[in-house]
């Protein structure tokens, strides 16, 4: 399955159209439909994931769950630079992990 055919999938579950979605995750004119020919960008798919509340994992076929993992949201700003800013080029699956350590971290910190 494409990226374009798992976004039209869950997009299709949550009731949402492609051109709804596109708009609510702020892309270009019929950025999404592109995605049947072209692959799409990093940023944009995190936009979208965002917007259906999957994983960019699952969006790429990485994995056949569509519930992002674990939430960095309740991360403070700076865990969150950390964890972001290692690289930038690494995988989500990866990026999971330092939050998964940040987390960890933060349970050591609290016995002190």
């Amino acid at each position: 399955m494409t990226v374009f055919e798992r976004v039209q999938k869950i997009a299709k579950k949550n009731k949402i159209s492609l051109l709804q979605l596109n708009d609510r995750a702020g892309l270009g004119k019929n950025a999404i439909y592109k995605w049947k020919t072209q692959n799409p960008s990093t940023e944009n798919l995190q936009k979208v994931a965002s917007v259906l509340g999957v994983s960019t994992d699952y969006l790429l076929g990485n994995t056949n769950d569509p519930e992002p993992s674990v939430s960095s949201d309740d991360l403070t700003k700076n865990q969150k630079l950390i964890a972001y800013s290692i690289d930038p080029d690494i995988s989500d699956e990866e990026r999971q992990a330092i939050i998964n350590m940040v987390k960890e971290a933060m349970k050591f910190r609290r016995r002190l």
